[in-house]
């Protein structure tokens, strides 16, 4: 070989090879859609485990994100039927400590307002709190709270910030007003009732469920959570470095965040379709008709300046919100939470962590709705129609499409 082209090969070579080892990375995609009656997978594409080649599956448990924040709140609404909790009371008194916004201390904070994303919470402190600390200990932390906006009444036109620290708060006054850790709670409460194989943070999960796990990769190829290659985790939450995972010392109520309320539950679309099917027959056998009510009335609508999504701006995604649950199809100026184009308001939640877009929408009319994932969606990904990106919208449109 010539001297110059020696040189050239061997420039080359290592991006080559670099390029060779980057694997190509394609959307993992589940759509099921239900009615009141039947559930029907439609989309069931890509790969849930590039180790293994092995195909996804629609009954695949995936980290769903934030439609976690849901079916938290159907425990909480199983528990105000139980008359263990009431959503106007201030959770301090469930807490044994004093919950107060510092620059607002005269307004309580209700389980409504938290679930509701009013408190005038924020995520500038983070959310995620490792075994060893106390969710006390955060919220003093004086980022994790809005100065400027304090817990709402029972006014829609109150300001609105979503944010995931509630929920680690709502998982806090469920343990300290049962006694009962929120995985095991959950499991009691929500999942097996409704005969779900499901579980927050993999806790109450088994080791089927490790082997079938959909491996959430990000847009660039990286593995960004659950590559378990068939092995439940050692430890299903984090712990502050050089701690031990001692669960068996923890006490409920002292951190709710533990199990990730706000996004860490795992589970399939076949079972997430189950959840809607319930809710499309309006908590029939699972919830009173009150508890019901109270979960999808409307506390917060978007008038034009009383609210920001987790980016902390007005972006026309959320404009209509009751308990953990969102109403699609505001009809306003600045609303563009529509993901299906077609204006009729669905109810449900999105989800969006580790490359993964969800959602579980149904319609409360005609009892017809969709449970949905798909992967590899990156940070900046193109917006839609509407404020939901265009990869969501295809999923939609395509289980959609007669």
């Amino acid at each position: 070989m010539r001297p110059v082209l020696r040189l050239l090969a061997a420039l080359l070579l290592p991006a080559a090879e670099a390029h060779a080892q980057t694997p190509v990375i394609f959307p993992v995609t589940v759509a099921v859609t239900f009615d009141r009656k039947d559930i029907h997978p439609v989309l069931v594409e890509g790969t849930a485990d590039l180790r293994s080649g092995r195909p996804v599956a629609a009954s695949d448990p995936v980290r769903i994100a934030s439609i976690s924040k849901l079916v938290t709140a159907l425990g909480v609404m199983r528990l105000v039927d139980a008359g263990t909790l009431d959503l106007d009371r201030d959770v301090s008194d469930y807490l044994g400590w004093p919950l107060r916004h510092p620059q607002f201390p005269e307004r309580p904070i209700t389980l409504r307002l938290l679930l509701s994303h009013r408190t005038g919470l924020t995520d500038g402190a983070d959310y995620i709190i490792p075994l060893g600390e106390t969710l006390r200990q955060r919220l003093a932390d004086p980022r994790a709270w809005d100065p400027a906006h304090g817990p709402g009444g029972q006014r829609t036109e109150d300001w609105f910030h979503y944010t995931n620290l509630n929920f680690p708060v709502v998982a806090s006054v469920m343990e300290a007003a049962t006694g009962e850790r929120f995985d095991r709670l959950m499991q009691r409460l929500v999942l097996q009732p409704l005969g779900l194989k499901a579980c927050y943070n993999w806790s109450g999960c088994d080791a089927d469920a490790a082997d079938h796990v959909v491996v959430l990769y990000r847009a660039d190829g990286s593995i960004a959570r659950d590559d378990l290659d068939g092995r439940l985790p050692e430890c299903p939450v984090v712990v502050l470095p050089g701690r031990p995972c001692d669960l068996a010392a923890y006490i409920p109520g002292w951190n709710g965040a533990l199990f990730s309320p706000q996004g860490g539950l795992r589970i399939s679309m076949m079972d997430l379709a189950r959840i809607g099917q319930m809710l499309a027959r309006g908590g029939e056998g699972f919830l009173s008709p009150a508890s019901f009510a109270a979960l999808v009335t409307p506390e917060w609508r978007f008038g034009g300046r009383n609210g920001v999504g987790e980016n902390g701006e007005p972006d026309g995604f959320f404009c209509t919100y009751a308990l953990a649950l969102q109403h699609t199809a505001t009809q306003g100026e600045g609303c563009h939470d529509d993901p299906f184009g077609d204006g009729i308001s669905r109810l449900g939640h999105p989800g969006e962590a580790y490359g993964l877009r969800s959602g579980l929408w149904f319609d409360p009319g005609t009892g017809r709705g969709i449970a949905f994932f798909t992967t590899a969606v990156p940070d900046d990904a193109a917006k839609g129609r509407s404020a939901f990106t265009a990869a969501e919208e295809a999923v939609i449109a395509r289980a959609h499409r007669p």
